[in-house]
This record gives structure tokens, sequence and C-alpha cells, in this order.
């Protein structure tokens, strides 16, 4: 099979000009050509007066080896890797512990079924409800402000991700093509096919939850055990090996092989690991505000006259600006056509995030805007003084919103001039519960403000109408990522002071989205799958049955 990249065709293409644009790139006739598979397909609107479709595509002819001859050289037709997955290790026919998954967020939904596929029958420990009682439970706070403190944006059947934009694409490195294994598992859960080849792949919350439930379903089919409403409160550790867990209601759950994938909000979790005496430190992070725009504006500005093409779909941005005051200033999970949500995880504290439906039909456009911060930020050398850091800044929006749920907000063009805002504009807010007009400057740290002021006019130069006046910037954004990172062996993935557990996903500090995330969970689970397979072949059992 051959890959062919960079085929160009206008926006007005259909499946025949593809095609022939294929034969014409190989100097074929269509008789040589067996199948054609798209594996990627963008768009680059630079020039908007004429966005254009860029394609990669996977390709079988009857002359396959000649053609591979003549573009020996060719840096945009080669062999198409081979992206099948292939299991690491199948669970021994000897008598093993079964492994224990905590958490089934993206990380654990992935780690969980690789091992059930591979025969190993995990046990996956979720504090949260199940994915629809979860959902009931984050829409009533938004509703009625009754937070509940265990099942909500951040906890639950699905983890933070579920109310998010279903973002599926990511920078990581992946030599393995494990995000292919991911996004054809998401497939077979439900999710649209156009998800294995559109440049920048999303689902919305809605599908999310259906294709949860799928892939629980599987998991349990393959003889896992789910428990839920089920926090780990500690573990059983002995000789510095890890032999199990404590539950909240008094059980002890025994394993040698435990993966943790607690997500970046879990926080008492992270005491817990801390105080028992797993290695971890501080790590950097985002604060912020979420911005919202028209996202008509977004579509012009990026799009011109094709805005509103389906073929297109509601524009998204990504900006970047670094500030004479030494901070980086960017806009980090824009969601086209969303809402902004209320994201709160313990009482008392306020935090913003976005999300948005597979349609991305609401009115608004909304980002976060956010600014770097460092351990050096923090104020102790603590490896949990991020998230103190953070705390006193969710305290800080809760009492501005009026200590009732309320987010803070401010027009921009208010903010510029730091004077509070006492109505609002043409842009209205889509936060529920609700928003209190004000000033938002004492919300972050001056040098968070200073680099915000700097960069929402510089981001005029990519999106013109970017400060507009009557924009609106809600608060406040602080759970960019995780606020510490747990320290694991490269090879082994192993804690470095707990044998047999195993930090994983975007909680522990190794990922950042949903595909990242859920590639780390694989390579987790490989590695507990690959050291029982290794310790059952040693052991006396298995060497007198053999």
């Amino acid at each position: 099979m051959l890959r062919l990249t960079e085929i160009r065709l206008p926006i007005d293409h259909d499946e025949t000009t593809l095609r022939q644009a294929i034969l014409d790139r190989l100097g074929i006739d269509g008789s040589h050509l067996l199948q054609m598979t798209v594996y990627r397909r963008n768009y680059d609107a630079r020039k908007k007066s004429a966005i254009m479709f860029s394609y990669t595509v996977d390709v079988t002819t009857d002359c396959d080896d000649v053609l591979l001859a003549r573009f020996d050289e060719h840096p945009h037709v080669k062999i198409a890797p081979d992206m099948a997955y292939r299991f690491v290790a199948k669970a021994p026919d000897t008598p093993f512990k079964r492994p224990i998954v905590v958490g089934f967020g993206p990380c654990g939904i992935f780690a969980a079924l690789i091992l059930a596929q591979s025969g190993f029958k995990p046990i996956v420990i979720e504090r949260g409800k199940k994915v629809r009682e979860r959902t009931q439970d984050t829409f009533g706070f938004w509703r009625n402000r009754e937070l509940n403190p265990e099942s909500n944006v951040q906890f639950g059947e699905g983890g933070a991700g579920t109310f998010s934009d279903g973002k599926l694409h990511t920078q990581i490195r992946d030599p393995k093509h494990y995000g292919r294994k991911v996004l054809e598992e998401f497939v077979k859960a439900g999710a649209p096919e156009e998800i294995l080849y559109i440049g920048k792949p999303h689902i919305g919350t809605f599908k999310l939850v259906r294709m949860v439930e799928r892939m629980r379903e599987e998991i349990i089919n393959l003889g896992g055990e789910f428990r839920f409403e089920s926090r780990v409160d500690d573990l059983l550790v002995e000789n510095n090996h890890v032999k199990g867990i404590f539950l909240n209601n008094g059980e002890i759950l025994r394993s040698d092989h435990i993966l943790i994938a607690p997500g970046h909000s879990a926080r008492d979790t992270f005491e817990m690991l801390y105080q028992r005496g797993v290695h971890m430190e501080a790590k950097p992070f985002s604060v912020g505000f979420r911005i919202e725009h028209p996202q008509s504006l977004i579509d012009s500005c990026r799009l011109g006259t094709n805005a509103g093409n389906p073929l297109l779909g509601a524009a998204d941005y990504k900006l970047v600006h670094h500030c004479k005051n030494g901070r980086t200033v960017y806009s980090f999970c824009m969601c086209p056509g969303g809402t902004v949500v209320a994201a709160a995880s313990e009482p008392g504290l306020l935090v913003t995030n976005g999300m948005s439906q597979y349609s991305r039909s609401e009115r608004n456009a909304n980002a976060a805007i956010v600014v770097d911060v460092n351990p050096s930020d923090f104020g102790s050398a603590d490896p949990l003084a991020g998230i103190t850091f953070q705390r006193e800044l969710e305290h800080k929006a809760f009492i501005l919103g009026g200590s009732n749920y309320n987010a803070p907000c401010q027009q921009v063009g208010d903010f510029l001039k730091g004077t509070p805002s006492k109505a609002l504009g043409s842009v209205i807010p889509s936060y529920s519960p609700g928003v209190t007009p004000c000033n938002l400057e004492s919300a972050l740290p001056s040098f968070a403000i200073e680099a915000l002021r700097e960069a929402i006019p510089a981001f005029e130069k990519n999106i013109p109408g970017f400060s507009m006046a009557d924009a609106v910037l809600t608060g406040t954004e602080t759970r960019t990522s995780s606020p510490v990172r747990i320290i694991r062996d490269r090879k082994t993935f192993e804690s470095i002071s707990i044998k047999g557990l195993y930090p994983a996903g975007e909680g522990a500090g190794y990922a950042g989205g949903i595909l990242s995330s859920a590639v780390d969970g694989i390579e987790a689970a490989q590695a507990i799958a690959l050291s029982i397979a290794s310790a059952s072949s040693n052991s006396p059992h298995h060497k007198s049955k053999s």
C-alpha cells in the first residue's frame, strides 16, 4: 500500500476529482488502482478566497513495487505505515491477581479496554457516578447551583473530557500509531467515521455519553468489573510495593498492579498519594479567562466568503503571544459554536471550562485565553503548592461572582481600560447558572493581568475584532492541566517510589486532552500486561506446568 500526501484540491471538488488527482500523481490509468482510502483531510484557509483541501490518501495498485521504484526519492509518495494494533501480551493461563484501574476518564477507559481485550479482566474504580447519572448531576448544578463534589464536570464516568468539545487531535509523537487504535475504538463505539480522517476531529458531549457506555459494556463482556461511587482513600503498601487499595466504604481490594489515572482535579487523591510517599513534583500550567465572541465573527475572519460552508464547519483559531514581561499568553481549548460551563468540583470555588456539541451550532465561540505559571509563582517548594495556588484563584472568582456560583465577567473593552463592567452588550455570555459583571483585575496575579492586556489587542493581527469592546471575559480558568507530575520510570511506567503503581494520564502529568490521555492509558496498560505475563512465566506454578 502506498501513502500519497499533499494532494491539494479546491473546496468544491468531488470524489471523481480526488481519484483523478491520485492517478495523475502516480501516472497510471484507473485500471491499475485497486483501492483508495482517505487517511487525513485538512483545509488550508490562508487564502480565504481560494480555500483548498489537502489530502493524505492510502492506495493499493496492481503495480505498487514498480511505483515505489519510480518514486524512490519523492517526498509525497511513500510506503503506507502499518497502523494495525498488536497486543503486547495476553493473560496467562496460570492464576494472577487482577489489575486495578483507578479512574475512568480517557486514560482509564483505554487502559481498562486494552487489559480487558488482552484477557486480564481489570477491576475499574471510579469515584463518580455512571455517565448518565453524572450528566444529570452536572446539568443540575448548571441550572440549580447544586454542586455534588463527587459527580460533576470533573468526576465521574468519562472524565472531564465528557463535558468538552470532544477534540481528538494531539501533537504528541505517536510512532506506534496508538492514536489510530483510539479513533477506531471510538468509531466502533458509535463515533462518526469522519473522525478517522478529518484533520481536527471532535465528537461533542451527547455523542460521548453513549460511546462511553458502550465501551464500559465491552469491558464488562470481556470479564472486567466496575465499582462506581468508590473513592480510593489510601494505598496498601508493603516493602515499597503496592498490594492493594482502601476504598471509602472500608473495603480493601488487593492487587500487585494498580494503574492510577485520577484526572487533573483529584486534589484529595494527590494529597493522599503524597502522604503515602509517592514521589511527585509541582509542574507548570496556565491560568486565565474564557473569552466569547460571536461565532459569525470568527467564521468571517477565518473563512471569508466561505463562512458557513458545511464542509468547513464552524471556524476555530489558535493564538500565541510572547509578552514583554516574559510571560506567554495563548488560546486553549477553543470551542467553536459552544458554551462556557461551570466546572467546579469543590464547594465555594469557581472554575470555568468550554464545551461544544457535535453540531457546534451555538451563537458564541469561546476559548480560554491563558498565561503560563510556573512552580516559582506558587510561593512554596511544596509539590502540592500548585493546588493551593489554584484554590486561591478559584475562591477569588467565587467571591467576585457573588458567592452563589455566578461567574465574574467583564467586557473586553472595560478590561483593557481597567474599568468595571456594570452591564453587558451585544455578546451574551453563555455561562450557566449566571454571570456577575465586575472588574476582573483582582481575579489573577498582576503579571497575568498585564500579559492579557498586552496579548488581547495583539491577537487583532490574526483575528480583526478579537478585542471588540463587547466581547466577554468570564473568570476563571485554572485547570488547563494538572498542577503535579507523579514521577514514573520511563520504561516500566511504574512510580519511582512504589513498585506496582502506574501513574498515567493527564492528572498524573503525562497527557493533555482526550487523545493523548487515551494513548498514555494504552502504554501504561501494556506495561502492566507485560509485567503480569512475565511474572507468571517465571512463577514456580508455570514452570511445573510447562
